[in-house]
């Protein structure tokens, strides 16, 4: 996965991102859905109202702790097992998909949390911050990222 590839980084500091993260921001990949695939197992989903009043989708490893989650490709694998697993009976998300990012077929958000080559994180620096009002106080922005009040417009 690359930025040539029409990709993005972002962090979101948004409510929903801090609480399905379990951390004070979200770090995501997001990337063209024509460049992503999973490419074993069926993830679950659970769909809901975002911060920005439209819909967004979590897929999530229905097998959360006990099996592999989904194998995802976008360059990249998940081989780490689910830990959490919320009384929702949703997991830890490993990606997710809405309206703001045309759908399904639009735009990917892949946690980048869940991947394990962390030279992937390493070697790629977000160019934004979403729902910059609401980072934690302490939190200091990344040098070099645009501030933005919640998504970015289309």
């Amino acid at each position: 996965m690359g930025y040539a590839d029409g990709g993005h980084q972002a962090l979101c500091h948004c409510v929903d991102c801090r609480k399905i993260g379990g951390a004070n921001y979200s770090n995501n990949f997001v990337i063209p859905a024509s460049q992503f695939n999973v490419t074993a197992g069926t993830p679950k989903e659970f769909s809901k109202t975002a911060d920005s009043g439209k819909e967004i989708t979590s897929c999530f490893c229905g097998d959360c702790g006990m099996e592999q989650p989904p194998s995802i490709r976008a360059g990249i694998s998940c081989q780490r097992p689910c830990f959490l697993k919320t009384d929702s009976g949703v997991g830890t998300t490993l990606f997710r998909y809405g309206e703001t990012f045309g759908g399904r077929d639009g735009m990917m958000v892949v946690k980048a949390g869940i991947l394990d080559d962390v030279d992937v994180i390493n070697s790629h620096k977000p160019g934004a911050e979403l729902y910059a009002p609401e980072r934690v106080k302490w939190v200091a922005q990344v040098e070099g990222t645009d501030d933005l009040e919640g998504m970015p417009q289309a």
